[in-house]
């Protein structure tokens, strides 16, 4: 789609921010483009790739319903996104649901590329969390609550100060039933209200004696701030030095860079490219 340079390197400094602030500063962290191997290797995997592969993949399929024309990147980010894993050779990679799709595509890619080539890459397995592998739309609770679909009433953003976050998920969307058992876990038949009672659970909450929309709302909200709140104390902090978040993000770059050459060099050689 179609952005500003400069809005984007303000959020990638954003999330580099937010991610240390949420405790991850004992990881590698990197801008991804700053890593060429990945857009080399993306390469080498879409020519282990096929094109029925890519046209079964959901995310282009929704991103680009209604739309006039799609970009090419699209239609290959699943690639991509298959490189970003297989550079590390990691045995797990923790998802949500909506990303099961793109690990079997990354699954297939390195079997693929391993039984023609020679063994380059793990194969990783999927781990999933127990809760909140897929958080829904506060507003459509049909929806991913996501950043793109253009409902912010939906989407808890980490940066929303307590009363934003009160204020959205006091308008959640549940349902009419009053009953006795209303809060209760049904995916089909009350998805507003398991949504709520699983961004509970997330959040280290509890829906026990819990009877009432207004009570689980309460909870959720508690639930949730308790969570952003020290996020947010640390990202304020951290935000008034961007020149140590920089330099986290330089060092993790060429710790990538050590670690993905090699990888790169040994695809390249195995297709005879070396």
């Amino acid at each position: 789609m179609r952005h500003c340079p400069a809005t984007l390197r303000a959020l990638t400094d954003e999330v580099a921010t937010l991610m240390l602030a949420v405790g991850l500063d004992r990881s590698t962290l990197f801008v991804q483009s700053r890593v060429p191997a990945h857009t080399r290797l993306a390469y080498l995997l879409e020519c282990t790739a096929h094109t029925g592969e890519l046209n079964r993949m959901i995310a282009f399929k929704e991103k680009g319903r209604g739309v006039a024309s799609t970009r090419a990147s699209l239609y290959t980010y699943p690639v991509l996104m298959a490189a970003d894993i297989l550079l590390y050779r990691p045995e797990q990679v923790p998802v949500g649901d909506d990303q099961r799709q793109h690990l079997e595509l990354t699954r297939d890619l390195a079997l693929r590329f391993n039984a023609t080539y020679g063994q380059v890459f793990t194969v990783p397995e999927t781990t999933a969390p127990e809760a909140g592998a897929r958080v829904m739309s506060l507003s459509d609770p049909a929806a991913k609550m996501g950043k793109s679909h253009g409902d912010e009433s939906g989407t808890v953003f980490l940066l929303d100060p307590p009363d934003v976050v009160r204020r959205k998920v006091s308008r959640a969307v549940t349902d009419s039933d009053v009953g006795a058992d209303a809060v209760r876990p049904d995916r089909d038949a009350k998805p507003g209200v398991t949504n709520l009672l699983e961004i509970l659970t997330a959040c280290g909450g509890s829906a026990e004696g819990i009877t009432t929309y207004a009570a689980l709302k309460a909870a959720v909200t508690d639930a949730v701030v308790a969570v952003l709140e020290p996020l947010q104390e640390s990202y304020a902090g951290l935000a008034a030095d961007p020149q140590h978040v920089r330099a986290v993000l330089a060092a993790g770059e060429q710790r990538c860079r050590e670690v993905t050459e090699p990888v790169l060099a040994a695809a390249g050689d195995a297709m005879g490219l070396g």
